[in-house]
């Protein structure tokens, strides 16, 4: 190495080497005399690093932590930016890390804010995002990004180890690296602590409390209607992603909520069922299929999820509930892994080969969720029926994968989809006249289309010419790549007025689109009281279905924003929580293996048996009731509903009517029971619930005929 090589440079290169000695080692004792050996030699090599400037400001502490006084302590810069989604994705891995080498075991993590767009420089915003994602450990707001230059780091998110001296031992660039991230930190330990150099004393942390007001949401990120025709006779709903409490909100227009779903302790998890112990993670993306079937991209959870609104259950259809690094799919359902979905729109397209051969009016259509898959920087499809998709290639129901895009973060158009690339698309909507989708790139500041018939990828507004730049961002009015947006999120398009709105989020903007000339305009939003409306990073848009009011969901602000286009004026939506709900409390769900039938349809016949445990029986003269739901009125169950009768069974007759154009490719009925017992002294009321999903297959039965059977005592299990 010369003697001009940065630092970085060099211990980027020694732990290269490293990881390729690791990587060949035969056994564990092998790797820790490696480790040491290489930390005896970096620990000659060099010296303290440069430390924060002064006058910097801190968060998540109630006093600045310069480095000098942090000796004795195995520190763990993260230089990060917020909008980042590879930042976001190594936030757990920092959590578990945090949980095992707590500080007083001689270990801190810092996070050093180097920020990429102007917004992010701003010492609010970056406390907004903290505390949206939940980061407790400190952080310090390097806003010109000087110790960033002074190592000449070189992209986000990078991690840098230094030992009980201030000097660097370690570093690692990108995400998904846990595992080499813990043995660097306790060979670290295991180096230092026997020569007396680690510190246990403690810091002056102090996690920053919530400033944000009495709310009922928490950071809404995005927000859909349930209808884009006004001549649809089925009831205008919005649903609105809660991400900060991690759940979905179900309302009318006037924004009296119908259905709270999920974070019932508005508190992470992932976990289906019924609405109540339903669990999300920072939901974002919302689509319907139709007034009862809503989709979301459960964002960190990186999965789809399917909520039923008529059955009142929330399923997940695709993803594994822990990132991916898949950039092809192709798998079925919770087989297929996937990455950070960030918005989801509903397609309706034609076999691509039957219009060939009949007359195109009797082609059935086939729906498909379109997926802005943040976190591979890809656009995905999830197929909810078989389809022939592009080049006639047919994909199965169920099938999740990647349409447009390579994988690489770039603002790449191409005639081929699979050789453009995207950075972080975030936000999506349909002109479906045109069949083209609209997609917010929020990383290269730009929105751009994709046709849904060949797959083209092309610019309307923002950006750069040159596909390598992520930096062509600013806030001017213009056409093409003379229009300039920062780290747009959400976009919407307006099919009565002809024309498209993004979100502009950190130019707390919402901006007009005319899609004919491709150029962007500011749009004066204001209040009651004539002033501009003050947008705070807004994310998501929608329309109303005759294209005269437009609903905001103004992030940061922690609002929605309900403006007429007519005025150009806005007042926030009041929620409205004590309207009586229409959730029903199913209690505990068991869910059973599918039942497969033909796409024809066909018969199921039911005999449910519920096994008493011993001294357990129904109380005498108590009401004892079952009720079955069925996904929709083509449906016929017999008996819908009923009085148990101690040992008997519940025999259930079910018509499964044949697979519809609009019915979605998986189907659940279910069976609640509400029994009053008794266990000698004491009484008891069981609530549970039978889940039976039903999916259409080539190779499904026109008769199923099944027994099932239920222990029900102190707890109901299968």
């Amino acid at each position: 190495m010369s003697e001009q090589t940065p630092m970085l440079d060099t211990l980027a290169f020694y732990c290269s080497s490293l990881s390729g000695d690791l990587w060949a080692a035969e056994n564990p004792k092998d790797k820790e005399t490696i480790l040491q050996n290489y930390l005896e030699k970096v620990d000659k090599e060099f010296t303290t690093v440069a430390d924060f400037k002064p006058d910097l400001e801190w968060f998540n502490v109630s006093e600045p932590l310069p480095l000098k006084s942090l000796k004795g302590k195995i520190v763990i810069l993260d230089f990060f930016t917020y909008c980042c989604i590879n930042c976001l994705h190594i936030l757990p891995d920092l959590k578990r890390l945090e949980r095992l080498y707590p500080v007083d075991k001689g270990v801190v993590i810092i996070g050093v804010h180097s920020a990429k767009f102007d917004n992010e420089k701003v010492d609010a915003n970056i406390l907004s995002a903290l505390q949206r994602y939940e980061i407790t450990h400190p952080v310090v707001n390097d806003a010109n990004s000087l110790l960033w230059d002074d190592l000449a780091v070189q992209c986000w998110p990078t991690i840098l180890i230094l030992g009980p001296k201030g000097n660097p031992i370690f570093v690692v660039m990108g995400e998904g690296h846990f595992d080499i991230l813990s043995m660097y930190v306790k060979a670290a330990l295991d180096f230092y602590a026997p020569r007396g150099m680690i510190s246990t004393k403690p810091l002056p942390l102090n996690p920053t409390r919530s400033l944000i007001a009495a709310s009922n949401l928490h950071f809404p990120g995005k927000i859909v209607c349930s209808k884009y025709d006004p001549s649809d006779p089925t009831p205008e709903l919005y649903a609105l992603s809660d991400s900060g409490n991690h759940r979905v909100l179900v309302m009318n227009a006037k924004g009296e909520v119908l259905f709270k779903v999920g974070g019932a302790d508005k508190e992470a998890g992932f976990e289906d069922g019924d609405f109540q112990t339903a669990k999300f993670n920072s939901p974002q993306g919302l689509a319907f299929l139709n007034e009862n079937i809503l989709f979301v991209a459960d964002t960190e959870n990186h999965a789809i999820r399917r909520i039923d609104l008529k059955l009142g259950i929330v399923e997940t259809i695709a993803g594994t509930g822990k990132q991916g690094n898949d950039k092809i799919g192709g798998k079925v359902g919770v087989e297929q892994e996937i990455s950070s979905p960030w918005d989801l729109v509903v397609y309706q397209t034609k076999d691509m080969d039957m219009s060939f051969h009949m007359d195109e009016e009797s082609v059935p259509e086939k729906y498909v969720v379109l997926i802005a898959m943040a976190g591979t920087h890809q656009i995905w499809a999830l197929f909810l029926e078989d389809t022939i998709w592009w080049k006639y290639k047919k994909q199965v129901a169920g099938t999740c994968v990647c349409i447009a895009g390579n994988g690489a973060e770039e603002n790449r158009n191409n005639s081929y989809p699979q050789n453009a690339a995207f950075a972080q698309p975030s936000g999506l909507t349909i002109n479906r006249e045109l069949k083209e989708v609209y997609i917010a790139d929020s990383e290269s500041s730009c929105v751009r289309k994709l046709c849904l018939t060949d797959g083209k990828v092309s610019l309307i507004v923002g950006g750069d010419r040159n596909p390598l730049n992520l930096f062509a961002f600013g806030d001017a009015d213009g056409k093409l790549h003379l229009a300039k947006l920062q780290h747009c999120l959400g976009v919407a398009y307006n099919p009565v007025r002809k024309c498209a709105f993004v979100a502009d989020s950190y130019n707390h903007k919402v901006k007009r689109i005319d899609l004919e000339t491709n150029s962007v305009s500011t749009w004066i939003i204001t209040d009651k009281a004539n002033k501009p409306h003050q947008f705070n990073e807004p994310a998501g848009l929608c329309l109303s279905p005759n294209g005269e009011t437009m609903y905001v969901a103004d992030t940061n602000n922690h609002n929605v924003e309900v403006v007429t286009l007519k005025t150009m004026k806005t007042t926030t939506l009041n929620l409205k929580f004590n309207v009586p709900s229409k959730e029903f409390d199913y209690g505990k769900i068991l869910k059973f293996d599918k039942l497969k039938v033909s796409h024809n349809g066909g018969k199921l016949r039911l005999a449910i048996a519920l096994n008493f445990e011993q001294g357990v029986k129904l109380t005498e003269g108590a009401p004892q009731k079952f009720i079955c739901k069925i996904p929709g009125d083509e449906w016929i169950i017999s008996p819908a509903h009923g009085d148990y009768k101690p040992k008997k069974n519940v025999d259930l007759d079910i018509t499964v009517p044949r697979k519809l154009t609009a019915c979605f490719q998986f189907c659940n009925f279910l069976v609640n029971f509400k029994l009053n017992l008794c266990s000698g002294d004491l009484c008891f009321f069981k609530n549970f619930t039978l889940d039976f999903p039903v999916t259409y297959t080539n190779d499904g039965l026109d008769c199923i005929i099944q027994e099932v059977s239920v222990k029900v005592g102190q707890d109901v299990k299968i």
